[in-house]
Formats: C-alpha cells, structure tokens, sequence
C-alpha cells in the first residue's frame, strides 16, 4: 500500500511537471517515452498509450503493470487544460518566466529532469501560451524535442509538493495587475492624513465571555478612546486560523485613536498544545466551525449591547447595532458570511469531490473540511453587519459560484499577489467579481498572507512552516500603514464624516504610500483585459 501511494504521487507530480514546463522547439522529433528513474530502477511509459488512458479513461494492456500510477487523479491532471488568453499568454508567461518565483520552478525542473536544457524549458513555456487550446501535458509531452525524457524521480516528487496552480497563475499576472490597476491621474493632495494615530487616548480592557449553550469562550480585547462619536459604528476584528485576538492591534489601536470604539476577538483554539489533531488535509478544522465562528461574532454583538446599556467605562461605546467587521483570512470569510453572502456547501461539495491534489490549494483544504455540513445552503447574515473588510479571505470555494452576489453591504477585500495560502487568483480576485457594489480592492504588489500582521504580536500555529518565506515587519510597513487610512476612511463612509473622508478611498490615496519595491493599487473594479483572464479562467 505504499509502494502504491508513493506511486500516485510521482504519477501526477512528473506528469503534472511535465505539463507546465516540458515543451520543446522542433515538431520534426517528438517525445515516444517517459522514463521514470528511482536508484538504479527505471519505468518506462509510452507517450501514446498514455494519451489513450487521458482520452478513454481505459488501461492499455501495455501499461496493465503501472496501473498504480494510472489513477483517476492522474488522468484529470492529463485532462486538465490551461487557459490563457490569447491576448495577454505571452506576456503572463514572459512575467512569470522573469520573476524570482519563476527562476526557482526553471531550476527545479531542470533538476527532476537534468537532461532538459534552461533554454528547452524557456522556449517551452513560450510555445505554451501560444497554443489556441491552451495547454495540457499530453500536447505538451508531445512537443519535447527528444525521442525520451528521463525523470528523476526522487526530485519530481519535491517539485509536485510544491506546485500550487492558482498560486502561480497569481504569480502569472502579477504584473499585469501592477500595470493595470489604476493609480489615478491627479496628484493626491489632503489636508490630513487618516494613516496617523489620532488624538484620542486610547483604552484597553480585556473581557470574557461564555456561550452556554455552544460551550463556547470567547476572550475580547476591547480598545475604545476617551470620547466616542455617537453615530460611529463598533469595529469587531476576527483573526485568522489559529491566530489570537493581537493579530491586528496595531490596527485596533489606530482606529480607537480616532474616536471608535474595537472589539478584537479571539475563537477557540482548535490545536491543542500547539498541534493539531489532525495532519488530514480535509480535517484541518471541525466542519461546525465555519458556522460557529460567525454566530461566535452573532453571540458576542448580543453581549455588548447588554453592556453598552449598563453603567461603566464602555457605556454607550458599544453600538452594537451598527457593526464594521474586519477579518483575515478565515475571519474574512466571517465578515463576508455575517454581510450576507451565502455558504453553498453543495457546490463545495463537488468541488472537493471532483479536485486533485495539485487543483487545490491551502485556503481550499481548509475549506473543504466544511463538506460535512448537513445542509446545500446557509446564511448566517447578521443585520447589524453594514460593513465587511476581508483581508486575504479564504473565499475560494466555500460561497460557491455566486454566493458572494447575496453579500448586502458595502465592502473591502485586501490582496496580496504572493499568497500561498490563499492565492489572489482564486481566493480574492475571483470573488471579487461577484461582489456588488460599492467595493473596494486594495492589491499589494509582493506581499504575502501574513504581512499585515502586527509585528510586535503574531505567534500561533500558522507562524510556523508556510510555503514561502513571509514578508513581514518594516518592509511591508507602507501596507500597514495604508490599512490604516483606509480602514478608518471605509469605516467613516456609514457616518456623517462620509464625505471627508471619501478622498482616502481612490488610487491616487494608495499610489502616495506606494514605494517602488511595494507597489500598493485601490480599486473599484478591475479592468477589462483583467476581468476577461479572470473570468475564463473560471470556466476549466
């Protein structure tokens, strides 16, 4: 058993490698066989039989003993195509090919398949995007210009551990998304700056509270100021996985400074001592969470109008009537869900179902460990939510094709293009065409899931072992610092401030934080040629 594990991995791995690089620059000599090599041991795969199993689904008698690799998966990740545009595929693949991201598959590759010249994988991924059809490893296999290709196992299978498709058709469009992102045409000016700490004295106090009825504690840090604006919304901020309530302080602080009142909470932890328990990708997290962790923030808006009434240092500071929710990651998710948007877990279901290993992503294994949810459909909309800012949401799948259509408030989605845990692509710019209107899309050029962190309390679970190296702390300082202004300007949009504020919220506002090294876009809708990629992409 596995011996035979271990062979489904290298099937779809080498194949699925093959795919994305292995093209070659002559159709006079073409690729007959595919070798694949572990120790001194060597498998041999014709090229056309194979094409037969992609097709027909059908083991030739020929390749009867490597029916171990011949899985279904294997045969999807055969199948699987890979769109581009015909009008912008040579310059994504010329983006990704300049890229550092880019550099490192190319070494990788030529590694698992050493006798694969730089120039050969190069011109490959040029002839790639030029095909009409788009590109699957059959076709691809095909154009090698070599009668055999040898593999050398043992490193395929490091590569295929680190293939993340959506993550890279992120990393494909990266520029495109600097160069196209609107930055305005006018000089910014502005008689303040709302990034800058306010006058407010800022007050923090802690408080637990326990829902008897879900066995539930749910400990709040709550920052509010000295005097309140009485038509000013309450802010409750929701963590990520496994992250605590001092995720986003520094940003709690910031906006208590100018006069709201912040509940930062904090969900129960499901790690116990620090570890999980379970390392099953589709067991991450109890299916009753994605419907726990927004009634928590239901529960807890019940508690502080109760408090809002008594006498105390918070009355009258909880307007828990009027709710701006800030979320990351899984908190994001929350904030959408409380908003409005609907949690179709039938199409999360086929979905999961249907997905290999490499159609996946972090942000996807998390979410498909809903799929035990009874129901198809569920809304968890809160009233009382008129605002949702969702920071790197893992929002891929668990609102299905267009769940997010039913979100009723305005909203916020922050990206970042080097996400691998929940890539732009498919976790925020797909669902970002769904949203109505008005939103916003704040896009950071090389950021990465956990840069908006603060830097002086992150710890936590996911601090540990992500696929690339964040980027964090002073570096991404401008990020942070434009999370600020615009937070506050968004959240002021639901009081009398409204129009004050309203300059904060346009590309010429991000273009004045943006550096050369963190280039920063805020939109209101993406453009043609990008809504266009993005939209096809949808389709396979």
């Amino acid at each position: 058993m596995k011996r035979d594990t271990s062979w489904k991995t290298i099937g779809v791995g080498v194949l699925t490698g093959v795919a994305l690089a292995f093209t070659g620059a002559s159709p006079s000599v073409a690729a007959e066989r595919l070798n694949l090599r572990l120790g001194p041991f060597e498998q041999s795969i014709a090229v056309s039989d194979l094409e037969q199993f992609a097709k027909t689904g059908t083991v030739p008698s020929s390749l009867q003993l490597y029916s171990a690799v011949l899985t279904p998966e294997l045969r999807r990740a055969l199948t699987s195509r890979l769109q581009l545009d015909p009008n912008l595929g040579t310059q994504i693949v010329e983006d990704l090919l300049k890229s550092p991201s880019g550099q490192q598959v190319l070494n990788s590759i030529r590694q698992a398949a050493p006798g694969l010249s730089l120039e050969t994988l190069q011109a490959g991924f040029w002839l790639a995007a030029r095909q009409a059809n788009g590109l699957d490893a059959i076709a691809v296999l095909r154009a090698i210009p070599q009668e055999t290709v040898t593999i050398d196992v043992t490193q395929a299978v490091g590569i295929a551990s680190q293939l993340n498709f959506s993550y890279w058709k992120t990393q494909g469009i990266r520029s495109l998304l600097e160069r196209s992102l609107s930055t305005g045409n006018q000089p910014f000016r502005a008689s303040f700056d709302p990034s800058t700490a306010g006058s407010q004295t800022v007050r923090e106090s802690f408080y637990s509270f326990y829902d008897a009825q879900r066995d539930r504690r749910l400990p709040v840090d709550i920052y509010s100021s000295t005097s309140t604006k009485p038509d000013a919304p309450l802010v409750v901020i929701a963590p990520g996985f496994e992250a605590n309530r001092k995720f986003l302080a520094y940003l709690a602080r910031h906006l208590a400074s100018h006069g709201l009142t912040v509940a930062a909470i904090e969900h129960p932890f499901v790690a116990r001592n620090g570890s999980l328990s379970s390392l099953n990708p589709d067991r991450l997290i109890p299916s009753s969470e994605f419907v726990d962790r927004p009634k928590d923030i239901s529960f807890l808006l019940d508690q502080f109008e109760r408090l809002n009434q008594q006498p105390g240092d918070l009355q009258g500071k909880l307007n828990a009537r009027k709710v701006s929710v800030i979320g990351h990651s899984l908190g994001g998710f929350e904030a959408l869900a409380l908003a409005g948007a609907e949690l179709r877990f039938d199409e999360l279901r086929e979905f999961c179902r249907s997905s290999g290993l490499l159609d996946r992503v972090p942000a996807d294994w998390l979410q498909c460990a809903a799929i035990e949810q009874p129901k198809n459909r569920l809304s968890l909309r809160d009233q009382r939510v008129v605002q949702a800012i969702a920071l790197n949401p893992a929002i891929g799948q668990i609102f299905g094709k267009s769940g997010l259509k039913s979100v009723a408030t305005p909203t916020l989605i922050l990206t970042s293009t080097d996400d691998t845990l929940a890539p732009a692509f498919s976790q925020q710019l797909q669902p970002f065409l769904q949203l109505p209107t008005p939103k916003y899309l704040l896009t950071a050029i090389g950021t990465t899931h956990l840069s908006v962190s603060d830097p002086g309390n992150f710890s936590g679970a996911i601090a540990q072992g992500t696929l690339v190296k964040e980027r964090r702390g002073e570096e991404v300082e401008p990020l942070r610092r434009l999370l600020q202004g615009v937070s506050l300007a968004f959240i002021q949009q639901s009081t009398s401030e409204a129009k004050t504020y309203q300059p904060f919220l346009t590309p010429e506002y991000a273009r004045s934080l943006s550096k050369p090294d963190l280039p920063l876009r805020l939109n209101t809708e993406l453009p043609e040629n990008l809504t266009r990629w993005l939209s096809l992409a949808t389709m396979f």
